[in-house]
């Protein structure tokens, strides 16, 4: 029956992925069914999506309240849902204003669009510049896909957005000889995930936020895949005490529904978009900001976060086991529940197919890091699971 389902979706879908060779069906808790009813431990949680797990009653309840309800309006009216996801999200970051988006990608269009709009209604001039950071990955659209440094991702569909430089990631002196006058943002992950998960240090941020302060420059911290408890706190930039002018996010905002948003203080919204210089018509339409409300009441009625940080460090502690006893596995990389592992005379992929078969879903990141992003909801015992089936795949190579 698998099979079939394959050779349907290859014949009706535009093959812009190379998917797994399984079906799935349904979840349970941090784990994932296919249709022959074989049982995956998820690691991957629809690419750092899934944060509550599947099934979670009451994230559902909300959904299936708010369908017998109302679920499209437009933005041309207010909503109830929309106004309380907003409010909750500006409570979780501490900025001002939302506007929510139906995507990451989207969110990172809105962030390029205010920042180029911040810098025009100060000087009049539309030909400024954005630095965004080699190795970075914000998205597929042509904007997005312009600040994201990868030439694989952009050679095919240039020319793209005009007054992009890049630096390297972690280097502070590397953003700061591409500063001119004409930079208007910069543009980073505070977390790089498809890159290969490199967390910024702590010194290049403070860096970089200095210069930023020091000549308005606006900075905009990416948060789509780091973001939203993963390490800890509700926001990757918690960790470091810098807040951004914009912040994008995305996958756990809404845990499953297309949802995203990006966030602004309120010296860049008040002196940068207006009315009519941004739109959507799904976004932030009362489904999925009903989705975006549950899931802030249900991180705090789990203490999730504090989970967050009581887990992650053992899975860290298991990981460097990994590291220290298998030469194939040259670092780990990463914080909190975003943790990648460094392979080196394999290819990444080729273990993630071997976890697959052992019962196991984890995603690359890059060419050759295996990307750790569970469920959020994770137990210690599931990481004893999963290291278990890995040493046993590593074993094996």
């Amino acid at each position: 029956m698998m099979k079939d389902y394959i050779q349907q979706t290859e014949q009706v879908l535009l093959h812009t992925y190379d998917r797994f060779p399984i079906v799935l069906e349904r979840g349970e808790g941090v784990y994932l069914y296919d249709l022959n009813g074989k049982r995956y431990l998820d690691f991957a949680a629809g690419i750092a999506v899934f944060a509550l797990g599947y099934g979670n009653e009451a994230y559902n309840n909300a959904l299936k309240e708010q369908i017998d309800k109302i679920i499209h309006t437009s933005n041309l009216y207010y909503n109830t849902m929309a106004a309380e996801a907003a409010g909750k999200l500006i409570k979780a970051s501490g900025m001002d204003k939302v506007f929510f988006t139906n995507s990451g990608t989207e969110a990172v269009e809105g962030a390029i669009k205010a920042a180029k709009k911040y810098a025009y209604l100060k000087d009049g001039s539309a030909n400024h510049e954005i630095i965004a950071m080699k190795n970075s990955f914000h998205g597929r659209s042509l904007g997005a896909l312009s600040v994201t440094g990868n030439e694989k991702y952009q050679e095919p569909f240039r020319p793209l957005m005009e007054g992009v430089k890049f630096a390297a990631f972690n280097d502070l002196q590397s953003v700061e000889a591409q500063i001119t006058e004409k930079t208007c943002a910069i543009i980073l992950e505070t977390i790089q995930g498809e890159g290969g998960i490199h967390p910024a240090s702590k010194d290049f941020l403070e860096g970089i936020n200095l210069i930023a302060r020091e000549k308005d420059i606006l900075l905009i911290f990416d948060e789509i895949q780091c973001g939203m408890g993963r390490t800890g706190e509700m926001f990757a930039w918690q960790n470091y005490g810098i807040v951004p002018d914009v912040m994008t996010c995305a996958k756990a905002l809404g845990c499953g529904v297309p949802v995203g948003a990006f966030v602004l203080n309120e010296k860049t919204a008040q002196g940068s978009l207006r009315v009519g210089d941004h739109g959507t018509t799904y976004g932030g339409n009362p489904l999925v900001c009903a989705a975006v409300s549950k899931v802030f009441d249900l991180y705090e009625e789990k203490q999730l976060l504090k989970h967050v940080r009581n887990v992650s460090g053992y899975l860290e502690k298991q990981l460097d086991c990994i590291v220290k006893k298998f030469e194939c596995i040259a670092m780990r990389r990463g914080k909190g529940l975003m943790q990648g592992l460094v392979i080196q005379g394999k290819k990444a992929g080729d273990v993630s197919q071997r976890l697959l078969e052992e019962g196991v879903i984890v995603v690359i990141a890059g060419t050759d890091v295996l990307r750790f992003v569970p469920p959020l909801i994770i137990e210690k015992e599931h990481v004893d699971e999963m290291i278990d089936k890995l040493e046993r795949c590593l074993s094996r190579l």
